[in-house]
């Protein structure tokens, strides 16, 4: 039976045949930036740019919608929590000045009655709803478009112990297993005529919490049988061989690595300057 693949790129890009360390540098320049910035305008500017980086180097848009469906609750709560109760430290933010309001709950709502949402507190939740959708974004941009051969190389020639390396490429391809083990046990439940799709909401979380048993026993013993597999082949974790994936920095990953240390540069001096601070 063939082991599914990590998700990964439908297409070849040039930003697909780049080496994982000339991405890295792209990943900590945009990461850096949404840290450093918090003004919203940018942040969203950023994480856009990252979306239609994503989309342009061939991510599913099915596992774009998939985060946007599943964070769209946590976003909310963002949005509402800063909105309504993060009054003090905005207001620390736009200098002291009263926060502008844009509606009141009405005052016989049991322990939120009277809050106001203020629209400085609404844009310093956009602005964490924006930072969050980046860090979220740039790691598919950079490891679904990135083989997992090439990664351990590449993380080996960044120093990084080969035990760790090879760690973190063992579990981009565990989750796939996961993934497929979940859909074999809906499958079943499936042919045995039980439709999952068809209960309520808690029922549901129910049945997928059953799910959750099956799943766990399996990973285990997934798990236990790559241990034999690594003993009997004399895995040493040792950095000290041989890969059939040599992979140097080319003349594109030099240039990638060089502007993102530029872009790096301008978002710092951005920051500094003072037009990437909140103004409300």
């Amino acid at each position: 039976m063939s082991t599914p693949d990590l998700v990964s790129v439908n297409r070849q890009t040039a930003f697909s045949r780049l080496d994982f360390r000339a991405k890295l540098a792209v990943f900590l320049t945009a990461t850096l930036a949404a840290i450093l910035w918090n003004d919203p305008w940018l942040n969203l500017l950023l994480a856009a740019a990252v979306a239609v980086g994503c989309a342009g180097v061939g991510i599913p848009p099915a596992y774009l919608r998939l985060i946007a469906k599943v964070m769209m609750p946590f976003f909310l709560i963002l949005l509402l929590t800063h909105g309504f109760f993060n009054v003090q430290h905005v207001q620390r933010l736009v200098g002291g000045r009263e926060l502008t309001t844009l509606f009141n709950l009405p005052d016989g709502w049991w322990g939120v009655g009277g809050s106001r949402f203020s629209r400085e507190g609404g844009l310093f939740g956009l602005n964490a709803i924006a930072k969050s959708l980046t860090f979220m974004l740039m790691v598919p941009l950079c490891v679904f478009t990135t083989d997992p051969n090439h990664l351990v190389v590449s993380l080996v020639r960044l120093r990084v112990p080969y035990k760790l390396a090879f760690v973190v490429t063992s579990t981009l391809r565990f989750f796939p297993l996961l993934f497929d083990e979940i859909q074999a046990v809906i499958r079943a439940q499936r042919l045995r005529g039980f439709a999952v799709e068809e209960l309520s909401v808690i029922r549901r979380v129910r049945v997928y919490a059953k799910v959750a048993v099956p799943v766990i026993l399996g990973a285990l013993h997934k798990a236990q049988e790559t241990e034999v597999v690594l003993q009997t082949r004399g895995f040493s974790g040792q950095a000290d061989r041989t890969y059939l994936h040599a992979h140097n920095l080319t003349g594109a990953d030099w240039s990638v690595i060089i502007l993102s240390l530029t872009a790096l540069t301008g978002a710092v001096a951005v920051t500094m300057v003072g037009w990437a601070d909140f103004q409300g």
